[in-house]
């Protein structure tokens, strides 16, 4: 009697459950501990809108505080400067778009004045974010 011997295979199985718990663990700890991107020191209250849409672009950004201090990428400029300023960091962009944050109780004529100094350093789009209002229509019962 011939009595044939069984070959016992073993197929490695990679669990991907320890794996999957690690990077979740990694993108929560990334999360918890990353900072959003805010303009230090400067206090500014934007004006609000209700039918504005969200604007993604945070290249360039020009702040003007409430007291009328000028912030480009959050280094305080003069008025006079303004201009040369903008002509130089504008010159080999292609996407000649400012993002102007003004705060709410800025004068009117200071924001026309920037925007004719933009303008004038050749910007062909001046974007004004905002804080989107929620809206206040009453809930049906």
């Amino acid at each position: 009697m011939r009595f044939r011997e069984k070959r016992i295979t073993r197929t490695s199985i990679i669990n991907l459950t320890p794996m999957v718990d690690v990077l979740f663990l990694i993108l929560l700890f990334f999360l918890v501990t990353s900072n959003f991107i805010e303009q230090p020191n400067i206090k500014l209250e934007l004006p609000s809108t209700k039918y504005a849409s969200a604007s993604k672009i945070e290249e360039r950004v020009l702040v003007i505080s409430q007291d009328g201090k000028l912030f480009f990428q959050e280094e305080l400029i003069e008025r006079k400067d303004l201009l040369p300023i903008l002509k130089k960091a504008f010159s080999k962009q292609d996407d000649k778009t400012l993002v102007l944050k003004a705060d709410k109780n800025v004068p009117y004529g200071v924001i026309i004045d920037i925007m004719d100094a933009a303008k004038g350093a050749g910007l062909r789009k001046i974007v004004a974010p905002t804080i989107l209002e929620p809206e206040k229509h009453p809930k049906p019962k």
